[in-house]
């Protein structure tokens, strides 16, 4: 026990001191994990964490991010862009390994390999993608949003490779072949069938019943239940783990507590990928890598270009711009931490010998580093390449799920509802968060986009990126919760402007005080509306009245304390 404890101490100092320094430079955290990987991993020198309890532990990491980016992609919006993401996602998987497949199979490599390759090059990291562009605001924008559909349709593809690749390794008929993959296919289908309908009857009353605890505890316990039970379900069928979870976030993402959710999800999401990308950094042999460096250079060439050239030209046969496409292509361009999970399993198969083993996993990790400077970069690239200037991140509504220019309701009690009628009668976009279910779902019976969560919740706001917010009004009754939330947001998001609402002027002084640009006292509000209501009964100008009023609030109130 002692051991393990020195170990994982040894892993949180050394992973603090790297991520931190990356995160300085402004260098992807996932590099940092794999950083640490290698400097703690069996092959280099110095001292090594050696537990596989860690393995196992990191393979959730996945499990999180996909029923995360679930989520996000939700059964009408893939229903929406089935034209596009279905046709992109089979196209470039299968155009990709076929040309890897040929390119290596006419160089000398026997035909099982070469396919092997082939289908391990096709793979882009869902993480590295997913999480950079998160970083870079580029989330909501329409290569970020095609680049990261196209890569989770990737690990849905994969399942006929897990069921090809065992069978390569010994001698069996075509028939067998297409048996086991049509067998895994229809596991595939059931799946999908028992966590669609179970999730249409089950889960959107279990979330309405634990959120009337209004605990956050409960929450995050269920949310962790149904991801984990998700997952197990698929696994028990033969599949991956994370394409249940991914299941289960599509259904969650059609409900009102989705953004929630994610924000109860993401602590857990993010150390455990932190923990995959440390393990993936730990299979990596420098040693070896000496003798087959170049084979090495020359395969992550290939899986970059390769991708970059068949999505670009996919991308742009659906009517995209050329910009949009070769960012698209650049996102994709990143090796895939799946196309490992294949390169083991070739080699447990006897596919692969361990020298092409090495040279793959090499080649994708080369590939996953090269491939994050692309995505950093890939705005100035295309600027660079097409010549015609380029904006960070061009968005589509179409694709668009998170705020961006919109205004952000904390609250939708008596007051949020009012504030959401005035601007949707005035065509100004918004979305609302409240912590009671009775009144989000008020709000969806009204017609307007509110949803389950705590305005106060620093997760749930850096979830949705409040700092793309055009104003936050906070309209929470309770002072306490609203400086909670003023305070997230000014440290995070100085340039959003925020109004509160404040019941007295002891409140509004403090919000004020905190960075609120307004913060109406409501009782000092409602007198000074009857007293201007008496005014006008009194035959007083409009005009008169209207700079009493204003002399009031500028000063403070202190002319009527």
């Amino acid at each position: 026990m002692m051991d393990n404890l020195a170990q994982i101490l040894l892993l949180l100092s050394v992973a603090i001191a790297v991520v931190v320094t990356f995160q300085r430079f402004h260098i992807p955290t996932s590099l940092g994990y794999l950083l640490v990987g290698v400097a703690l991993g069996p092959h280099t020198m110095g001292p090594t964490v050696m537990m596989p309890e860690l393995a196992g532990l990191a393979e959730f990491g996945i499990v999180f991010l996909l029923f995360t980016i679930g989520l996000n992609f939700s059964l009408p919006q893939l229903h929406a862009l089935r034209h596009q993401i279905l046709g992109l996602g089979t196209g470039q998987v299968v155009l990709t390994t076929a040309l890897v497949t040929l390119i290596l199979w006419a160089a000398g490599l026997p035909g099982p390999v070469a396919f092997v390759f082939g289908a391990v090059f096709a793979q882009s990291s869902t993480t590295i993608i997913g999480s950079l562009l998160s970083e870079q605001g580029e989330d909501s924008s329409q290569h970020g949003r095609l680049g990261l559909a196209m890569s989770v349709f990737q690990d849905v593809t994969a399942v006929p490779f897990l069921v090809i690749i065992p069978v390569l390794g010994a001698s069996v008929s075509a028939a067998t072949l297409a048996s086991t993959l049509g067998w895994a296919i229809a596991k595939a289908v059931l799946a999908f069938a028992l966590v669609f309908f179970v999730g249409r009857w089950l889960l959107r009353p279990l979330f309405h019943f634990i959120t009337r605890n209004k605990s956050a505890e409960m929450f995050t316990l269920a949310v962790l239940l149904v991801a984990l039970l998700a997952a197990w379900t698929t696994s028990s069928l033969g599949l991956s783990l994370a394409f249940g979870a991914f299941l289960a976030g599509m259904m969650l993402g059609e409900t009102e507590f989705h953004h929630q959710i994610e924000s109860s999800v993401s602590p857990f999401r993010d150390v455990l990928l932190g923990l995959f990308f440390v393990g993936i950094g730990m299979r990596f042999d420098p040693i070896a890598t000496l003798s087959i460096w170049h084979w090495a250079v020359l395969g992550a060439l290939l899986i970059m270009v390769c991708k970059v050239l068949i999505v670009a030209a996919l991308v742009q046969r659906i009517g995209v711009d050329k910009p949009v496409a070769w960012r698209t292509g650049l996102l994709l361009s990143v090796g895939g931490e799946f196309g490992l999970a294949l390169v083991a399993i070739a080699l447990d198969a006897s596919v692969l010998s361990d020298n092409y083993g090495q040279i793959a996993i090499s080649s994708v990790l080369l590939a996953m580093v090269s491939g994050a400077f692309l995505i950093r970069f890939n705005c100035a690239i295309v600027a660079a390449f097409t010549k015609t200037p380029v904006d960070a991140a061009v968005t589509n509504p179409e694709l668009q799920t998170v705020p961006d220019r919109q205004v952000v309701i904390g609250g939708y009690g008596r007051v949020g509802h009012t504030i959401a009628v005035l601007l949707h009668s005035s065509g100004v976009r918004f979305i609302a968060f409240d912590s009671d279910p009775r009144r989000v779902q008020q709000g969806k019976n009204d017609g307007f986009p509110v949803f389950y969560g705590d305005i106060t919740d620093p997760s749930l706001l850096a979830s949705i990126r409040v700092d793309r917010a055009a104003l936050v009004v906070i309209t929470v009754n309770r002072s306490d919760m609203a400086l909670r939330a003023l305070s997230y947001l000014r440290r995070t998001s100085p340039k959003v402007p925020v109004i509160a609402r404040a019941h007295d002027l002891e409140a509004s002084a403090l919000l004020l005080d905190a960075g609120a640009v307004h913060a109406y006292p409501e009782t000092i509000e409602s007198s000074l509306y009857l007293g201007a209501t008496a005014l006008q009964m009194l035959q007083v100008p409009t005009k008169d009245i209207d700079q009493v009023l204003q002399e009031v609030r500028t000063w403070g109130y202190k002319p009527i304390l």
